[in-house]
């Protein structure tokens, strides 16, 4: 997975690989291993990014319905350089929630930060999306998220995005997404992310 965000020349992201397991029905478990990334007046910097590790439980599904409910907790642990991560244990607390109705899809939700760390507070954040799918192969989706300030003195913010997941032959699929992050006191910034999919 690739993913990149920011304003202008100075952005940031990860490059790596995420892991998803069911052990049992109902039940996920995601760990992030990544590689961190800034470019800034200063130019490049790059080493290990913080680990992410989460639980996804899905408590409610109704197939009739095609309603499901999930809680999402998970966590990121130190393990970045320095300047590359938080440099503290963070979490978030999240409920996500789907409806499916034929080819659309309607999901959202969202929860509470932790963000511990000099200059730094907690925060909620959330949002939703709605996609469609086209035959068996195209998955296409319009997404809005809300972040509040995460930082003392900070500012909410907007993404808005489109995005895709294309199945391959086999078990490989291409998933792609991106878009503007607007600024409540107006700056504008951009957030993207790619990855291709394994399953097995």
């Amino acid at each position: 997975m690739f993913e990149a965000e920011g304003r202008g020349n100075d952005f940031g992201g990860s490059f790596g690989a995420e892991i998803n397991y069911g052990p049992v029905k109902d039940v996920q478990l995601t760990i992030g291993l990544p590689m961190s990334y800034v470019h800034d007046s200063s130019g490049w910097t790059s080493g290990a990014g913080d680990i992410a590790a989460s639980v996804k439980y899905r408590f409610y599904h109704n197939e009739a319905a095609g309603v499901q409910i999930a809680a999402f907790p998970g966590i990121t642990l130190p393990t970045a350089g320095k300047g590359l991560g938080a440099g503290h244990v963070t979490a978030l607390l999240p409920i996500w929630a789907q409806k499916d109705i034929g080819a659309w899809s309607v999901f959202g939700g969202g929860g509470y930060a932790i963000n511990p760390g000099l200059g730094n507070r907690d925060y909620w954040t959330g949002g939703i999306a709605v996609s469609r799918q086209f035959g068996g192969k195209l998955l296409v989706g319009l997404e809005a998220d809300r972040q509040g300030p995460n930082v003392v003195g900070g500012h909410s913010s907007t993404s808005l995005g489109i995005g895709a997941i294309y199945d391959l032959p086999g078990p490989l699929r291409l998933l792609a997404s991106g878009g503007p992050t607007l600024e409540d006191h107006g700056g504008q910034g951009f957030h993207f992310f790619a990855a291709v999919g394994l399953d097995f």
